[in-house]
């Protein structure tokens, strides 16, 4: 690992913030409206990585983040300029605002502290939401990414982060998309490029400054 990508130099508290992606019940949850994809971020042990990676951060100070996708009823300001907003309008189970399909799944604790941001329209969970002006306001300088999917939302967030100026560390087995085999290759030869690669286990060594405990709550 090169000296500018030290996660140690990275992972100030202070300004580093830990993004989930579509880590939603409707998403990665038994009930998911994408099986496959649900199926990929458990088994792979993405999902529980991403606990505990929450987890840490709560116990260190550092600031969580929880971008959720989901539709209005009704549909309107939604994109429909794609293959893929066709497609999710007709799965089984809808992202829709206010129900148990958009609440962040387990096992996944949300903190009185942390930010749940939703989005209706886009691929993006940086673009065109709340997140950038949170990162600022916050002094955040490293975006650490995890979630789903390395398909589609989680190289968006990588990319708009690092073209805002944030230096972006993906955790590579806290991260799944479809088939299994696309993940890896993705992140190898895309993200690798932008991004600073770390595992769980590396973040959870560096993430050492236990501070206050903060109450639970379910988003």
């Amino acid at each position: 690992m090169p000296p500018y990508a030290r996660l140690d130099e990275l992972l100030d508290p202070e300004a580093t913030v830990l993004l989930t992606v579509e880590c939603q019940q409707g998403v990665v949850g038994p009930e998911s409206a994408l099986p496959e994809l649900a199926r990929a971020a458990r088994t792979s042990g993405a999902l529980a990585n991403i606990a505990r990676l929450v987890a840490a951060a709560h116990a260190s100070g550092v600031q969580v983040i929880h971008a959720i996708a989901e539709r209005r009823p009704d549909g309107r300001g939604a994109n429909r300029n794609a293959r893929l907003f066709g497609a999710a309008e007709r799965l089984p189970v809808q992202q829709l605002s206010g129900t148990t399909a958009v609440r962040v799944a387990a096992p996944i604790e949300v903190s009185e502290e942390d930010f749940v941001v939703r989005r209706l329209h886009g691929l993006s969970p940086i673009q065109g939401t709340e997140v950038d002006a949170l990162l600022r306001n916050l002094g955040c300088r490293t975006l650490v990414v995890t979630g789903v999917s390395a398909n589609v939302a989680v190289p968006n967030a990588v990319f708009d982060a690092v073209n805002r100026g944030y230096h972006a560390v993906v955790v590579t087995d806290a991260v799944a998309g479809v088939p299994s085999d696309y993940t890896p290759a993705m992140i190898r030869h895309t993200l690798a490029l932008v991004a600073t690669l770390a595992t769980t286990d590396e973040m959870l060594a560096c993430l050492k400054r236990p501070r206050g405990g903060r109450p639970l709550r379910r988003a």
